[in-house]
């Protein structure tokens, strides 16, 4: 039940990823990409539907040759996710999936080859609606800059992504975003700051190769983070060497915590110590993993005693101070008593009995105005 967010966000063109808006005014969408082998359509069409059911507004799939493009289209026909393509060095790639529906195409102009060949791949997408992303990253940085700077640094990334940015603006294209990825999120950051300045472009944001599940998802916090909060940022990408659905999880846990997206719960929960009168953690573990599956922005708060418990449950959608017996808030008032015996059971049963009003509500609510 907390304000819109302070954060005033940087003015950008705005595209479209399929049926998603990119920039502008439009919500920061949340991307991620597959890790199946594409020519294994089954098994990649499985991986994407379990993205979208994640909440992914944008998948993007590796298109390494042409047998991938081929399965590329296939599974193009089996989701309804809008698709980025990633190609590198063969434009032909390119022109085939355009020709079979692709929603987006990230490439690196300056690996696909000769004039003619960015040429080709400019035109195919003028002529079908189809927005480009620029990326460059910090681990293949063109020779000559490696050679000028030393090292890959922010001032390096940006000069590799105004060439390219530079060529699409002799071919008269606007029509796409760029991003500027390091796994060293201060040069991250930079880049991103020193970029914002210069284009109009939307900004797609990652901190590439961020590790792990539990360090990739600090190392992305802190530095997506750091952006979102300065209004940098259109749509965001958390790398993480795990499930590509913990990538979604995590990329909407950021934007809740800075109130630039809310979808699903927000928990608010106290790390538990001897005042406790109910197992906190337990009782957190059990809710987010039976919770998973709702989608309506709500407030919950899990309070283990009565310190801080009445305030953050004032705050709240549905809110459970721990005490003797433990109290249950509703719309931030006072409704009844709940003791220990099934309480997460009990627990579960309001909470989705207020996410089915508030949807109700909602649903109410956009169909008056």
């Amino acid at each position: 039940m907390h304000c819109e967010s302070p954060i005033k966000r940087r003015k950008s063109r705005q595209i479209y990823v399929g049926s998603v808006a990119v920039g502008g005014d439009a919500p920061i969408s949340v991307q991620s990409m597959t890790n199946t082998d594409t020519c294994d359509v089954a098994a990649t069409v499985a991986q994407i539907r379990r993205l979208e059911d994640a909440g992914a507004d944008i998948v993007r799939v590796s298109v390494p040759d042409m047998d991938a493009a081929e399965a590329f289209g296939r599974i193009k026909q089996q989701v309804r996710v809008p698709l980025v393509a990633d190609i590198h060095f063969d434009y032909r790639i390119a022109l085939r999936v355009a020709e079979l529906g692709v929603d987006c195409l990230r490439i690196n102009p300056g690996n696909i080859g000769r004039e003619d060949r960015v040429r080709a791949v400019v035109d195919a997408a003028r002529d079908k609606g189809i927005p480009i992303r620029i990326g460059v990253n910090a681990g293949s940085l063109e020779k000559d800059l490696q050679k000028k700077y030393g090292e890959p640094t922010p001032e390096a990334l940006v000069e590799s992504a105004l060439r390219h940015v530079e060529h699409l603006d002799r071919l008269d294209f606007q029509n796409f975003k760029v991003s500027v990825k390091a796994s060293d999120v201060f040069m991250a950051v930079a880049a991103y700051r020193l970029l914002a300045a210069q284009i109009e472009q939307p900004l797609h944001l990652g901190i590439t190769e961020a590790g792990g599940l539990r360090s990739g998802t600090v190392k992305s916090a802190v530095g997506l983070g750091m952006l979102l909060a300065e209004g940098i940022g259109d749509t965001i990408r958390v790398s993480l060497a795990a499930d590509p659905v913990e990538e979604i999880k995590v990329g909407f846990d950021i934007l809740k915590s800075l109130r630039l997206r809310s979808r699903g719960i927000n928990f608010i929960a106290c790390p538990s110590c001897s005042r406790q009168n109910f197992d906190v953690v337990k009782t957190m573990n059990e809710l987010e993993t039976r919770l998973d599956d709702l989608l309506v922005p709500l407030d919950v708060a899990v309070i283990g005693c009565v310190v801080n418990g009445p305030g953050e449950a004032k705050e709240a959608h549905v809110g459970l101070t721990g005490g003797t017996p433990n109290l249950i808030y509703i719309d931030g008032k006072p409704a009844h008593k709940l003791d220990n015996d099934h309480l997460v059971d009990e627990l579960e049963k309001l909470i989705r009995q207020k996410a089915a009003e508030k949807a109700a509500a909602d649903a109410s609510l956009i169909a008056r105005s």
